[in-house]
């Protein structure tokens, strides 16, 4: 049986095995001690069935007045460029302006409900850095409640680095490069997870579009889904090996990302693992308009088929970065990357009969 406790730098809620006295956070790494285990909340499960309620965000309130949440939509929109610098990529803030537009004359999200975190932002609280990022998460599922429906989407460059606590089992944590990575560090997938999946309570839905490298288990949900060419599917458990719960608070939480965690371009010169992105966010949105967005199956499905479909066009060789190029004028070199769109979740369910509405 798992006792519940909080991080006691952090706040995290973790779940201590029996008879330790001692865990360290995968979020901040403090080390936290528990003088008497018995005194913790005992814990049969995640933390949702306790009726245990994550506490809000450790990095604190965004600076500023955020836009009011006009029922019950809201997103965050990032699109990173880079611009000026080497690992600058050139459709990113395209597809940001895509998905702002389709969730709000397709999927009736009020404008003023919507963040965008862009460098073509004049207000500086809404260039995509590594704290404005960070604060627009923390308001995303801020005040959240049954009923809401949020949307986080992402194009930019995606990482990976060294995992220590063995949460990963290959060894690496995905990562989100923010604006001004090189000198502020990524963000971590546990960090991703922590402030907008595990906060979620019964009745609220979160879903991601994440439109980077190393993306496929980037929010760290329990269960992935893989597909075949054929369209038949399987999920495959992610839950950590330290046992330490990575669903929500009750509610739902649905990714779709660019491409599975171990791919990447051929072409690294740029920083090592890190490549251009775009082609992802096409392949979802033209999924949508052609009618194909009736289920989560039906999406991933289509998704996977137009990326398989161009790179046969191309040539019969693997899809590359081509596409990007050619749909947002960006530029390829190296020799290219297999992109595979990957479905994540909080709980698995039937990915054909389940409806997908945002």
């Amino acid at each position: 049986m798992l006792m519940l406790i909080n991080c006691s730098h952090c706040q995290t809620p973790l779940q201590l095995p029996p008879g330790v006295k001692s865990i360290r956070c995968a979020l901040c790494h403090a080390v936290t001690h528990v003088a008497d285990p018995r005194s913790v909340v005992p814990s049969h499960g995640p933390a949702s069935s306790q009726g245990f309620v994550p506490p809000p965000s450790p990095y604190g309130a965004p600076r500023g007045p955020p836009p009011s949440a006009h029922g019950r939509k809201r997103a965050v929109i990032c699109g990173i460029s880079y611009r000026f610098s080497r690992h600058e990529l050139k459709g990113c803030i395209n597809d940001a302006k895509c998905m702002k537009y389709l969730l709000i004359n397709k999927f009736r999200f009020p404008e003023s409900s919507i963040i965008m975190l862009t460098e073509e932002e004049t207000d500086p609280n809404k260039i995509p850095t590594k704290h404005n990022i960070r604060m627009a998460l923390f308001w995303l599922v801020q005040g959240c409640q049954p009923g809401d429906s949020l949307v986080f989407h992402y194009s930019g460059h995606g990482s990976q680095q060294r995992n220590y606590n063995g949460d990963e089992a290959d060894g690496y944590d995905e990562t989100l490069c923010p604006l001004d990575f090189e000198t502020q560090g990524m963000i971590v997938d546990d960090e991703i997870n922590a402030t907008i999946v595990r906060p979620l309570p019964h009745g609220a839905k979160l879903h991601a579009i994440i439109d980077a490298c190393h993306s496929g288990t980037v929010l760290d949900l329990p269960y992935l889904c893989r597909m075949d060419r054929n369209g038949q599917y399987w999920w495959e458990d992610h839950r950590p090996r330290s046992g330490v719960w990575k669903g929500t608070n009750g509610g739902e939480a649905i990714s779709f990302s660019g491409c599975d965690d171990h791919q990447t371009s051929a072409d690294t010169s740029a920083l090592s693992k890190i490549t251009s992105t775009g082609a992802m966010t096409f392949c979802f949105i033209q999924a949508i308009e052609r009618g194909h967005g009736a289920t989560y199956g039906s999406i991933l499905n289509s998704m996977r088929t137009t990326i398989r479909s161009t790179g046969d066009a191309m040539g019969g060789g693997p899809v590359t970065s081509l596409i990007t190029m050619l749909l947002t004028g960006g530029s390829l070199s190296g020799g290219g990357l297999r992109q595979e769109p990957q479905l994540t979740a909080g709980d698995m369910f039937d990915v054909y009969t389940k409806p997908f509405s945002l």
